[in-house]
């Protein structure tokens, strides 16, 4: 098994790629060892010190470090996703189902504006965010404002205030001018 890495735009993010399918249908954001019952694979990977996020994507695991370098928590954390797809064992337990969806909020006359918000996510900045390790979904759209939740390798990420003011604000500023402006939750 070969396992490839790729720099993110967040340097405490590694994005590892196994050549093999991670997850199907939604992203997995964990954030630490307890919260990551639901797989396997992502409390091994906490189980190497200095890791302090796993993003499960459909084809690559993000890992975020809180201390250490890279160059040594990264032999590890292959060593880990090896073992672990050697194993067998399961990415996700099998009842672990898809991620928990935190309630959307808007109102019902701006329904169309949603579907049009999340249209544009969906095709043309999802794709992208992924390619960085990472998700970005839509939470609530109110008097304007969108509000996304950023996950993986965009969550604390030094340049996610330009990609959220500079990319997604004007792309959907572009395409809905209702939308005024957009803000991570």
């Amino acid at each position: 098994m070969f396992i490839q890495t790729e720099a993110t735009p967040n340097p405490a993010t590694l994005k590892f790629i196994p050549g093999e399918p991670v997850v199907s249908g939604a992203p997995r954001d964990f954030r630490s060892f307890d919260d990551a019952e639901a797989s396997p694979l992502a409390q091994r990977l906490f189980t190497v010190n200095g890791v302090s996020g796993v993003f499960l994507g459909a084809d690559f695991i993000t890992v975020t470090k809180e201390d250490g370098e890279w160059q040594h928590l990264k032999p590890a954390i292959l060593g880990v996703i090896m073992e672990h797809y050697l194993s067998g064992s399961p990415v996700l337990n099998d009842e672990a189902g898809g991620e928990t969806v935190s309630e959307e909020f808007f109102d019902e006359d701006d329904a169309e504006i949603v579907s049009t918000i999340k249209e544009l996510l969906d095709t043309r900045v999802r794709p992208a965010v992924a390619q960085d390790g990472g998700d970005i979904t839509f939470h609530g759209f109110k008097e304007g404002i969108v509000f996304l939740h950023m996950k993986g390798a965009c969550a604390g990420c030094p340049s996610s205030t330009a990609t959220l003011k500079h990319g997604i604000e004007n792309l959907l500023r572009h395409f809905i001018p209702e939308v005024s402006e957009v803000r991570p939750i």
